[in-house]
């Protein structure tokens, strides 16, 4: 079997080499010291390997504290270094929490280091047969909804919270209507007092069960179940009893055993929520990047995860959205299966951030999700919706926005409103 490697952003005072045969002993076979049973042959048969390790220009001053250093009286200059290290997969099995503990970790404790980011993570084909497939991914989404050959338009529930179930009902009414494709609750309603699961699913889904008997297409309503395990499997199966198609789930507030038990439980897509990834991610000396967090929670058998978005409201860089779309357009392991999951564009996205978005995605294999700029749009939801098509329209025969907008007055009126701002 493969093994698993992980890649490093690494700053310490000390030998970076050193630092890192001891970050690959610490995760796998050994500890500070050699201990008794450590025999030759369980290292050379579990030990992890030190791949390579790149030196990167140093710093002054440490990115984190270490009181170890303090301790030792160690101070910089502070090297960096990118560092790769390989895990044999036998040490860890098909678990996926100990696969995160193994690359991750104690490893962000280790006195010696003041800076350490996980940036990659490498599955082999061999291991990764082990875990789920996405049950529906990009082409069973396409097929629940009816759409090819352009993005998967959606839409947030708004106001995110306050609204009862009929309240909600007859927006989704407006909104099927209206040609969306995609519903999502917002991640911070669940299951609220003022709406919960029991009464908003049934009034939902009767909307979505209407306009599918009028229309022949489905539209695909993403329930937030967020919840501990047995809640969130009862939500799920009221979902599907009700006839939906799609759940939703925070990923980092549910874990990864928690997104297992939930792909284990019901065949609905999954479509994956990272709020408060930002707290792992944006320093540049801490936790972890984009790729090696979606690569984990893949491995649980998610159908959809969101990217966040390309001149949007949140923090990411159009490199860093677009690293993170081709990362869900790409298979996890080389020679593997097809597990690419539907990346979700959402956060102050309208028809004026669409062309990034597609070239982000080298084509329309995206969902494309617009809370203010469809709810928001001058003249009603429906024509932010219409606004997005045409912009598709456009877009697909060549043209820029502001030569579609001349013929496309819901493009058009989107333009001025949004377009300033």
């Amino acid at each position: 079997m493969g093994r698993i490697v992980a890649e490093y952003r690494l700053e310490t005072p000390a030998d970076p080499g050193e630092v890192a045969a001891m970050m690959a002993g610490e995760q796998s076979s050994g500890t500070f010291i050699r201990v008794a049973g450590e025999t030759d042959e369980l290292r050379a048969r579990a030990a992890a390997e030190v791949l390579s390790v790149a030196e990167l220009p140093p710093v002054a001053q440490p990115s984190l504290h270490s009181a170890y250093l303090d301790r030792k009286g160690i101070s910089g200059p502070y090297r960096r270094a990118r560092v790769r290290i390989a895990f044999p997969p036998d040490n860890i099995g098909k678990n996926l929490p100990t696969l995160a503990a193994t690359v991750s970790g104690n490893l962000y404790d280790i006195g010696e280091i003041t800076g350490l980011k996980l940036t990659g993570l490498s599955i082999p084909a061999d291991y990764r047969t082990g875990y789920p497939l996405p049950v529906h991914g990009i082409e069973g989404t396409r097929a629940i909804t009816g759409v090819v050959n352009r993005p998967v338009f959606g839409t947030i529930i708004k106001p995110n919270v306050g609204m009862r179930p009929a309240e909600i009902a007859a927006l989704v009414d407006r909104l099927c209507a209206a040609g969306v494709d995609f519903i999502k609750d917002d991640e911070v309603c669940a299951n609220p007092d003022i709406a919960p699961l029991s009464e908003r699913v049934p009034a939902v889904m009767a909307v979505i069960r209407k306009w599918q008997q009028r229309s022949g297409r489905q539209v695909m309503m993403a329930f937030n179940i967020t919840d501990e395990v047995d809640a969130m499997r009862r939500h799920a199966d009221l979902v599907a009893a009700e006839g939906g198609s799609c759940v939703m789930a925070s990923l980092n507030w549910c874990g990864l055993s928690g997104m297992e038990s939930l792909r284990a439980h019901t065949p609905l897509a999954i479509h994956a929520h990272r709020n408060g990834f930002g707290a792992m991610s944006r320093h540049p000396a801490l936790g972890m990047g984009f790729q090696p967090y979606h690569a984990l929670y893949r491995l649980a058998g998610i159908d959809h995860m969101h990217v966040h978005g390309i001149g949007g409201k949140f923090v990411d860089t159009a490199e860093e959205v677009t690293e993170a779309t081709r990362a869900c357009l790409s298979p996890l392991s080389e020679g593997g299966p097809d597990d690419r999951v539907m990346p979700a564009f959402s956060s102050g996205q309208w028809a004026g951030t669409l062309p990034a978005t597609l070239e982000a995605a080298q084509g329309p294999e995206l969902m494309f999700m617009c809370g203010g700029g469809i709810l928001a749009h001058p003249e009603g939801p429906e024509a932010g919706v219409a606004s997005l098509r045409e912009a598709y329209d456009t877009l697909r025969d060549g043209d820029t926005l502001e030569d579609g907008a001349r013929t496309r007055p819901n493009l058009a009126a989107a333009l001025r409103f949004f377009g300033g701002r």
